[in-house]
């Protein structure tokens, strides 16, 4: 059986968990029929993801955040940029945040209009679809 025989760095290994969960929104959003596509370099457009249904095209950012209380504030890291969604993923629970970007300097999690969902595919779609 394979098993890992070197360390992965701690920058190395915080870049693999951050990728992961792109690749989970990716995931989901393929199995709910979007076309998705990947930026080969998404630095300057913050855009991790571009999903397509066919005529109209968005742009996802996603986050991750440590903290375990939907009243924490989180920062605009994508201001000048033209990103539609942002998604949330705490890191050391099973929830997470979808909303759309905003202008605010920084906005709580639980602001009016967020959506909050489990971290499993039926409940992201749900809260995607309300946006």
């Amino acid at each position: 059986m394979p098993t890992r025989r070197t360390q992965t760095p701690n920058k190395t290994h915080q870049a693999m968990k951050n990728t992961s969960y792109e690749s989970i929104v990716v995931t989901w959003l393929m199995q709910d029929g979007w076309q998705v596509f990947l930026p080969v370099l998404d630095h300057g457009h913050q855009t991790d993801i571009l999903i397509s249904d066919g005529p109209n095209y968005f742009r996802i950012q996603v986050k991750t955040f440590s903290n375990k209380v939907a009243s924490d504030t989180v920062c605009n890291q994508w201001a000048g940029s033209n990103v539609d969604v942002i998604v949330y993923f705490a890191r050391s629970s099973n929830w997470g945040v979808l909303c759309p970007a905003f202008d605010e300097e920084s906005r709580p999690l639980n602001y009016e209009g967020h959506r909050q969902f489990t971290q499993d595919k039926k409940s992201f779609l749900r809260e995607f679809h309300l946006l």
